[in-house]
């Protein structure tokens, strides 16, 4: 087995690992030594990492050692053998560090953890507090052992887990990212699951004769929980970010529970080349994908029978869940799906392969569709069929509620955001082309529908013998949903008719805003995209609407204080102003053909962090700009380049990143006639669109302090 490993010399600090002949067999590392238990608990005393020496301390790195069996418990120091202890059944690895010395820096990568049962229990620190948690929404209590690279070192793995019933509990771990000189690593991540040896590249070189992949099989039974990856336990975005948070590259069945996931450079969790059995259950994935792959999850290789269920999924900068071309099928039910899409327009849930299952998902405030199915490319399973996508509740989405993709003629963005509403299924070949086969949507056969004698009738055509779900919506009549609430069920018949009798305690439940949609699900395909919607009437007039609330602050999560304040003397209400007006500057200037921040735009956003922090329902857009030299293509990157520069600056104040959308102009929207050095300079820029969501005008003031003309 070669690898590429990377070289000290190249790393901005040595990466010193010293191995004692005395202290390590010489044999492979993956032997097991039979003259020590085969399982121990052992105390990690010490935070310090580094050469392996008989010392006073145990540290994590020599812990990982002894469990694999690669270092002997009589090379250890007499104080460090009464930190070890023998175990019937598992081993365990612990934490006694000392009081206000909880982190764990690395000077390089820790061996792949090899034994199989163990549990690196960080919740046995003292001072850790299962009952705490910093998130409402979900409980993940907060960690006090914290495992990083340390200053200048780059590490591009935490923990590496190469056996099965391996348990990571209640760690922080952050800053793992592929050094330098690594140009084809696998992906960098704070956990890294794989088979044994956990290989570096992914161009490893594989074993003449055999079948390595089938010699060491995947691991199983593994379980992560109640960590926090990629955030400190301050809740603050580290300088040095990971490139995924867990990176399930090689596994028969790994459970990812409870964690709370943020601040990655790239998805949150990922998959390579077998996943299956994967189990995503109730976390907190929030803020990923901030300058790399930009899916919350992301889903390849093989992952049969995967579940994401119950997490809390928002303000990633992509897809919520998006699955690219997956051998297997994975359910995605119960999540929260939320302010999505803030750096590149996607659907919440993106669809490729066969016998996907979407259900009872609330999916809002998505820069793109809802849920997206697309057949692509040619050859055998390439039209995503059968993918059922159900009771599922939908809110200010920019696209389609459920989008079905055709291959053909449609540019990367319709195949990443949907395609828009299908017309009729004509020809045997839409089948063959679109998502889950083309199943046509329901039609109503009114675009209204009265109510007589405290009932209405609803009724209309879909593809014969096909399950019917009926959605209120938000939506007017010449829309295509947003689906909104599922309302009932019914079954067309084999002339397609399909009918529903809403009486009047049936009305009196329905919360009509707008209208009306449906759609419908064939057991043989799957399920179509809305019906464009309907409404309902009385003979005297339309039925009252209510007034909508107003839109939820764009906040994915809050403190367990804020969610249940205490009660508070009522406060006579104060009339709102119509209009408040900021002296905040909207926009900030870049020299030429540069993407960084000034001193002096520093200064600027600095005034635009503190706008934002003392009106928390301001959320804003931030629109890249260049002048009109060089090529489009060209400037449309350097125009993005200069907004996630601008966003990672608010980022790094403490701006939530759900609050904002970044897009790329390029130079399609100049601001001014280039007639002069000056002009060009203004028309490089980031502006900033700002809107309330309680819907108080705003007006902001632009600025040229920081501008930047070139000599």
């Amino acid at each position: 087995m070669a690898y590429h490993i990377p070289q000290k010399s190249h790393r901005k600090r040595l990466a010193a690992v010293g191995f004692l002949s005395a202290v390590l067999l010489p044999s492979a590392s993956w032997a097991q030594v039979t003259q020590q238990p085969t399982f121990v608990q052992i105390i990690v005393n010490s935070p310090a990492d580094g050469p392996i020496q008989a010392n006073a301390e145990l540290t994590l790195r020599e812990a990982i050692e002894i469990t694999n069996g690669t270092l002997l418990i009589t090379a250890l120091s007499t104080a460090e053998q009464q930190l070890v202890s023998t175990s019937s059944d598992r081993s365990e690895i612990r934490f006694n560090l000392p009081v206000g010395q909880t982190t764990i820096e690395l000077d390089s990568v820790l061996p792949a953890i090899a034994q199989p049962g163990l549990t690196l229990n960080g919740t046995t620190q003292p001072g850790y507090d299962a009952s705490q948690s910093a998130t409402a929404e979900i409980a993940v209590p907060i960690p006090v052992v914290t495992i990083r690279p340390a200053d200048e070192v780059e590490i591009f793995r935490g923990l590496t887990l190469s056996a099965d019933n391996i348990t990571v509990r209640g760690l922080s771990l952050y800053g793992f990212n592929s050094p330098s000189d690594i140009t084809n690593s696998t992906p960098p991540a704070d956990i890294f699951i794989s088979h044994q040896p956990a290989p570096l590249n992914r161009g490893e070189q594989l074993p003449a004769t055999g079948d390595f992949f089938k010699t060491d099989t995947p691991p199983s039974g593994i379980v992560i929980e109640q960590n926090w990856l990629g955030i400190p336990t301050d809740e603050s975005m580290p300088v040095k970010r990971s490139g995924f948070g867990v990176s399930v590259f090689d596994s028969a069945g790994t459970t990812i529970q409870q964690n709370r996931i943020e601040y990655h450079n790239g998805s949150g969790i990922i998959t390579g080349r077998q996943a299956d059995n994967l189990a995503v259950l109730q976390n907190i994935i929030v803020g990923n994908g901030l300058s790399g792959m930009p899916d919350a999850i992301r889903l390849a290789g093989r992952v049969s029978n995967g579940l994401i269920s119950n997490n809390l999924i928002c303000g990633n900068d992509g897809s919520g869940v998006f699955m690219f071309k997956p051998e297997g099928a994975v359910t995605v039910a119960d999540n929260s799906i939320r302010y999505n899409g803030q750096r590149l327009r996607r659907a919440a849930v993106y669809v490729m392969g066969d016998h996907h299952r979407v259900l009872d998902n609330a999916i809002s405030n998505q820069k793109g569709s809802g849920v997206v199915v697309t057949a692509f490319g040619q050859g055998p399973n390439t039209q995503s069929n059968k993918n059922i996508i159900t009771g599922n509740r939908f809110d200010n989405i920019e696209g389609l509620s459920i989008d079905l993709n055709t291959r053909r003629d449609r540019t990367p963005q319709a195949f990443q955001q949907g395609d828009g509403p299908n017309p009729p299924r004509n020809s045997h070949n839409r089948r063959q082309d679109t998502g889950n086969s083309a199943v046509n949507a329901p039609i109503f056969a009114s675009p209204e529908f009265f109510v007589i004698d405290n009932k209405v009738v609803v009724y209309g055509q879909a593809d014969p013998n096909t399950e019917i779900q009926l959605y209120s919506s938000t939506g007017s009549t010449d829309e295509y949903g947003p689906l909104s609430m599922p309302l009932a069920i019914a079954t067309a018949d084999e002339k397609g008719d399909f009918e529903f009798v809403l009486d009047a305690i049936a009305l009196d439940d329905i919360n009509i805003k707008e209208g009306l949609s449906a759609i419908a699900t064939d057991s043989r395909y799957g399920t179509s995209e809305p019906a464009r919607n309907t409404r309902i009437q009385a003979l005297a007039g339309a039925i009252a609407i209510p007034t909508n609330s107003p839109a939820a602050m764009p906040q994915c999560t809050t403190s367990p204080a804020l969610s249940s304040p205490p009660a508070l003397e009522p406060i006579p209400d104060e009339p709102i102003p119509e209009i408040i007006q900021l002296k905040v500057p909207r926009n900030i200037h870049f020299a030429l053909d540069q993407d960084t921040i000034s001193p002096e735009s520093a200064a600027v956003l600095d005034k635009i962090v503190a706008a934002l922090k003392q009106y928390p329902s301001i959320v804003v857009d931030l629109h890249g700009h260049t002048d009109t030299r060089a090529s489009a293509s060209y400037n449309q990157d350097l125009a993005r380049r200069r907004a996630e520069n601008a966003r990672q600056y608010l980022l790094s104040k403490g701006i939530e990143n759900e609050r904002m959308t970044l897009r790329s102009l390029g130079e399609t929207a100049l601001l001014v006639e280039e007639t002069n050095r000056t002009n060009l300079a203004r028309n490089r820029r980031v502006e900033f669109i700002f809107r309330d969501v309680q819907g108080i005008e705003i007006i902001f003031i632009n600025q040229e302090n920081d501008l930047q003309i070139e000599p």
